[in-house]
């Protein structure tokens, strides 16, 4: 089994029936490659709100809005939720200092461009209904969340990729102190391509790796991105999104994570801890 051209048509149809309805976009639907980075984010930041209706995944309350400028047609999410508490409990998890924010959804973005990433889905400011929102780009030709691929048992037709794309989530997730990474936040498209989605209660404020252990291993090209990420560079792309404190926290694991890696490959050597993402199934064959 070596691509998903190659499922079998019972296969494919488990696979797309366990796919989060919320998420698919009609085949027809201009995909992210119609528009280059600067018109999608004018496209979000400035096209027509044609209609919404009430998102029925998450606890944010998000909204799904039809956008349109006349020329290209899409749907987006709308976030506006912006909670703080001194103390959150939720059953017997308790978090101080509790934020639960729509600019993470923002900062996120920025974050994942700057450090050379590409499956972190575009997500601008923009006010809706006279109230600041994140408008994030719908996805398109998503199959499953990871939810339904393991509830379904569906196998990767490449397990490396596969691995490879979890890595790099766990790296950025450590980068981002993302406390809220769910099975329903993690997407697969169609290309077996991992997209990471839904950061409203990242950014935290700690100065420590959360889980060391599971980082054994970097994509070459975002270890190079976080070498290469400087303070001035995060505060101009997040400045209306991360506080100062933010902004430091941030860098102070990025400095932990590029230590970490740079101690693994001086005791393992640079090919047992870096590698280069295997490509999509069916291509580079």
């Amino acid at each position: 089994m070596k691509g998903v051209s190659r499922w079998s048509p019972l296969l494919l149809a488990a696979a797309l029936a366990c796919g989060s309805a919320a998420y698919a976009q009609d085949a027809a639907a201009p995909t992210s490659a119609t528009l280059g980075p600067d018109q999608m984010r004018v496209f979000l930041a400035k096209a027509e709100i044609v209609k919404t209706r009430r998102n029925s995944v998450g606890v944010t309350e998000s909204l799904v809005a039809t956008l349109s400028d006349g020329r290209v047609t899409h749907d987006a999410q709308i976030q506006t939720v912006d909670v703080a508490r001194p103390l959150f409990e939720a059953g017997a998890k308790t978090e101080v200092n509790f934020r639960d924010s729509y600019k993470y959804n923002i900062a996120a973005y920025e974050v994942a461009r700057l450090v050379g990433m590409d499956n972190v889905p575009m997500s601008v400011e923009r006010r809706v209904s006279g109230a600041t929102a994140a408008v994030t780009w719908w996805l398109d030709d998503v199959l499953f969340n990871e939810r339904g691929r393991t509830s379904k048992k569906i196998r990767s037709p490449n397990p490396v990729r596969l691995g490879q794309q979890v890595q790099v989530m766990r790296v950025f997730d450590e980068l981002i102190q993302n406390v809220d990474r769910t099975q329903e936040n993690l997407l697969w498209d169609k290309s077996w391509k991992l997209w990471l989605i839904d950061h409203t209660r990242a950014f935290r404020l700690g100065h420590e790796l959360k889980k060391l252990s599971d980082l054994d291993q970097c994509e070459r090209g975002l270890f190079e991105g976080l070498r290469r990420l400087t303070a001035e560079a995060l505060s101009q792309a997040v400045a209306r999104n991360l506080n100062r404190l933010e902004v430091e926290a941030v860098m102070a694991r990025r400095d932990l994570l590029v230590r970490h890696f740079e101690d693994r490959i001086a005791r393992r050597t640079e090919a047992a801890v870096l590698y280069t993402l295997a490509p999509p199934p069916g291509e580079g064959r």
